[in-house]
C-alpha cells in the first residue's frame, strides 16, 4: 500500500513557504518523512515494551520495520475521544 498525498497552496501560502523554504516541495516532504520516522520509533518502542513484559514472548525481530510492520496499532482515527470539556465558570 502506497499513499500519494498533494497539497495546494494559494498564492500567499506559497509566498510564505518560499520565505522560509528554498523549496516547498522538499521541505514538506522532509516534514513528512521525519514524522513517519518519530511515530515509527515510537510504535517499535511501545511494542518492544509489550512484547518485553509477555511471558508468552521468546523472540523480538531485530529489524524496527519487522516489529513494526507486525504491531497491532489503534490509528489516530480510532482512538477514544476526550469528552467535551467547559471549563469552570463558563
Amino acid at each position: 500500500m502506497a499513499m500519494t498525498i498533494t497539497v495546494q497552496l494559494n498564492d500567499l501560502e506559497e509566498k510564505c513557504m518560499r520565505f522560509m523554504a528554498a523549496s516547498p516541495e522538499a521541505w514538506v516532504q522532509n516534514f513528512v518523512h521525519a514524522r513517519v520516522f518519530a511515530a515509527k520509533q515510537e510504535i517499535y518502542q511501545e511494542e518492544v515494551r509489550r512484547m518485553t513484559a509477555d511471558p508468552t514472548i521468546s523472540n523480538i525481530p531485530a529489524d524496527v520495520d519487522t516489529v513494526v510492520a507486525q504491531a497491532n496499532v489503534r490509528f489516530a482515527n480510532e482512538q477514544p475521544e476526550l469528552p467535551a470539556m467547559t471549563p469552570p465558570g463558563v
